[in-house]
C-alpha cells in the first residue's frame, strides 16, 4: 500500500518525481513564489530526499544537462592533439542526443509564464562559459592560438545552448535538438580551426 502526497499520486522520490512537481508549482507560483519546502510536499517527500538530487532549485532544471556537459568535458579534455573542428561537434552533438523534453525544455518553452527569465539567463551563462572554455582548451590542445580558441569555444558553446532553447521554444515535439545542432554547427562550419 502506498501513501500519497496529494490525490491520485504515488509518494516517491525519483529525480523525474521532483522535476514534474516543480514545474507544476513553477507554473503555478512562479520561480520565485516556489521554495524546495513546496517542491517537496507537492512531490510528497521529505527536504532530504529532495537534496539527495539536487544542490539546490534551480538544479531541478539543468541536472539532465548538467550531466551531459561534464561528459562533453571529458571527451573534450581526452582530445588531446587530436583535436579537430569534426571531432569537437561529434562531442557536442552527443551533448542533445536522445534529449527528451524534461524539465529544462518545459522551462525554456515557459520561461515567462514560470518566472524563470532571469534565472535561466544566469544559469545558462555559467553553464555556457564552462563549456567554451572545454571547447578552447581542446582548440589550444591541438595548437590554435588562444584568441582563435576562444571564439571556437564560445562559437561553439553558443551554439549548443541555442540549441537547445529553439528546440524547446517550437514545442519538443517537433523535430530533436540534434539536428537544430546540426543545423547550428553548419553555420559556424566555415570558422577555421586553424589557419
Amino acid at each position: 500500500m502506498s501513501s500519497t502526497g496529494r490525490a491520485g499520486r504515488p509518494k516517491a522520490s525519483s529525480r523525474e518525481t521532483l522535476a514534474e512537481a516543480a514545474c507544476e508549482l513553477f507554473l503555478e507560483r512562479g520561480y520565485d513564489g516556489t521554495s524546495v519546502a513546496d517542491i517537496t510536499q507537492r512531490a510528497g517527500v521529505s527536504r532530504s530526499s529532495f537534496f539527495n538530487y539536487f544542490t539546490s532549485k534551480s538544479d531541478v532544471l539543468w541536472s539532465g544537462v548538467d550531466e551531459r556537459i561534464e561528459d562533453a568535458l571529458e571527451s573534450l579534455d581526452d582530445l588531446g592533439t587530436r583535436a579537430t573542428g569534426e571531432a569537437v561537434r561529434d562531442i557536442l552533438l552527443l551533448v542533445v542526443r536522445d534529449f527528451a523534453p524534461d524539465a529544462l525544455a518545459l522551462a525554456l518553452r515557459n520561461a515567462a509564464a514560470m518566472g524563470l527569465e532571469d534565472e535561466l539567463v544566469r544559469d545558462t551563462g555559467l553553464r555556457l562559459a564552462k563549456l567554451s572554455a572545454g571547447v578552447s582548451r581542446a582548440a589550444r590542445g591541438s595548437g590554435v592560438d588562444a584568441v582563435r580558441a576562444d571564439i571556437l569555444g564560445a562559437a561553439h558553446a553558443a551554439a549548443v545552448f541555442s540549441s537547445l532553447r529553439v528546440w524547446a521554444e517550437q514545442g519538443a515535439g517537433r523535430g530533436t535538438p540534434e539536428v537544430v545542432l546540426a543545423d547550428a554547427l553548419g553555420t559556424i562550419h566555415d570558422l577555421p580551426w586553424s589557419d
